[in-house]
């Protein structure tokens, strides 16, 4: 009974070492990996006419230059601003979204499309906020 335990406890333990080997030996992406540190935001409340603004930061965490071809939106309230040259293996950038809330109420959802030659499939940002009724003044 005791060999067996012992032969239990060495097969364990080279089973072990086995699994530890093959995460280490994971086969490494190739190519430009788009990585945001933060891909949604709340603009919370804000009125009916106000124009607000956020930036999405980015790094290119892949091994070659990842470059952003267009940012497709679902409406012409939002506006898109990024960087057009190739971002560097390591490299940070950052891209402006602009949300004009005029003829709008309520709920707003909206989601951002980045084309790009990442091989990742995170692609996607999204913003939403709550449109109140113009303050009259």
């Amino acid at each position: 009974m005791k060999k067996l335990f012992v032969l239990l406890f060495l097969l364990a333990g080279v089973a072990n070492t086995f699994a530890q080997e093959a995460k280490s030996t994971a086969p490494k992406v190739n190519g430009p990996v788009l990585t945001f540190e933060k891909s949604s935001h709340d603009f919370g409340d804000i009125y009916q006419g106000d124009n607000v603004e956020h930036v999405f930061k980015f790094t290119n965490t892949g091994n070659e230059p990842l470059i952003i071809s267009n940012i497709q939106v679902t409406c012409g309230c939002t506006a898109p601003s990024w960087p057009k040259n190739p971002i560097p293996p390591g490299g940070k950038g950052e891209i402006k979204i602009g949300f004009n809330s005029a003829g709008k109420m309520g709920r707003q959802n909206k989601t951002v499309t980045v084309v790009s030659n990442a091989v990742n499939e995170d692609n996607l940002i999204s913003f939403v906020t709550n449109i109140l009724a113009k303050n009259p003044q």
